[in-house]
């Protein structure tokens, strides 16, 4: 990433360049991040190519001012830290679903981020209603946020027995917890971007992806709620956790709430593609 691209992405986030990659500025791109670009699958929707490399992604994100999901938003947003001069790692994760099951490998991308003034930290700004802030990964403890407590904790064995980390202790498996629920299960080894190609690829394209079957698109307001545009429900959450929600009858109030309350501007209203 350039320095044009750098500043032209920190435009997008309302953020000035930072002198030093601190503790403090990561927190404030992370929550910049999460108020300004969206978590939204409507490419899929839209018939869109979703492509894992970092030039389209900033010409999604940054170009056409679009969101996207995880491996979009991680992976430019990733792209952006390391330009600033963060040690950034890719890692990748796989997501528990309401039974307590794990999804496929490379489910999630998620970061780890070194910064000057020392620790690492987990930055996701791509997992929808998540944590406003990075949270300390070598910290086992509670950690509060926003938008609720957190803790990352040793994974234990998975349905086939397996811990990660090969018996090392320092490479085992983490779960990352909200609020007492195991959110998903993180792979300490690195990757790279064009790791997630597959993950990417069958979210896209699997009727049993939850990301085929519905259109999403989200983002942490300024007061620490959330609001939300799900197919033509529009959706506010108070940081309080108090919900309203309103149908939106026509195309025009749906690519109205696009435009107004995501900055997406989307020339016809997508719809959840069949088969």
């Amino acid at each position: 990433m350039n320095s044009a691209e750098v500043d032209a992405y920190l435009s997008r986030l309302g953020v000035a360049r930072p002198a030093w990659p601190t503790v403090d500025v990561l927190r404030e791109l992370h929550l910049s991040h999460l108020r300004t670009v969206p978590f939204e699958n409507l490419s899929i929707h839209l018939g869109e190519e979703i492509v894992l490399e970092e030039k389209r992604l900033l010409d999604k994100l940054v170009g056409v001012r679009r969101g996207g999901f995880c491996y979009e938003l991680n992976g430019a947003f990733g792209a952006l830290l390391a330009a600033l001069g963060y040690e950034v790692t890719l890692l990748a994760a796989r997501v528990y679903d309401r039974e307590g099951r794990l999804g496929i490998p490379y489910d999630h991308l998620a970061l780890r981020v070194r910064t000057v003034d020392g620790g690492e930290w987990l930055a996701d700004v791509g997992f929808g209603a998540h944590s406003h802030f990075p949270l300390a990964l070598e910290a086992r403890g509670e950690q509060e946020d926003p938008a609720g407590v957190f803790r990352i904790v040793e994974a234990g064995p998975d349905e086939a027995g397996v811990r990660g980390g090969h018996r090392l202790p320092e490479a085992a498996d983490l779960d990352v917890v909200m609020n007492g629920r195991p959110e998903y299960r993180l792979e300490t080894r690195p990757r790279v971007l064009g790791d997630f190609v597959a993950g990417a690829w069958w979210h896209s394209t699997s009727p049993a992806s939850h990301f085929t079957q519905s259109l999403v698109c989200s983002r942490v307001t300024e007061d620490g709620g959330r609001i939300t545009l799900s197919g033509r429900t529009f959706k506010t959450t108070g940081a309080d956790g108090g919900q309203q929600e309103r149908y939106l009858a026509t195309d025009e109030e749906v690519l109205g709430a696009y435009r107004e309350q995501f900055g997406v501007e989307l020339e016809r209203v997508p719809a959840v593609r069949k088969g």
